[in-house]
């Protein structure tokens, strides 16, 4: 028996059936390089940063409000911000795979 005729876990099997399904779709498999996975990890580290400086920024200005409307305001604010950080960073995820 050969490494190809060796009975395939079921991990395997869903692996090729999903390559098959993807391969259907005419959807390819990109391998990134070296230097677009190292702009990928630093860009998530910098929208990690973000969104913790942004979520600090929120606690501290919620801190001291007692009054539910500003509270409420405050709230909608913070999800404006992080919506639009996710926007940007998947922009910029998607430049660095089209290694722009």
């Amino acid at each position: 028996m050969t490494s190809d005729d060796a009975p395939k876990s079921r991990l395997e099997l869903v692996m090729e059936k999903l390559r098959l399904q993807d391969e259907a779709k005419g959807i390819t498999q990109v391998t990134l390089t070296d230097a677009q996975r190292e702009a990928i990890a630093v860009a998530k580290k910098q929208h990690e940063a973000r969104v913790a400086q942004r979520r600090i920024m929120h606690q501290t200005a919620i801190s001291g409000t007692f009054d539910p409307a500003a509270t409420m305001e405050r709230e909608e604010e913070l999800r404006r911000d992080l919506a639009r950080f996710e926007r940007e960073h998947e922009e910029t995820l998607a430049g660095i795979r089209r290694a722009e």
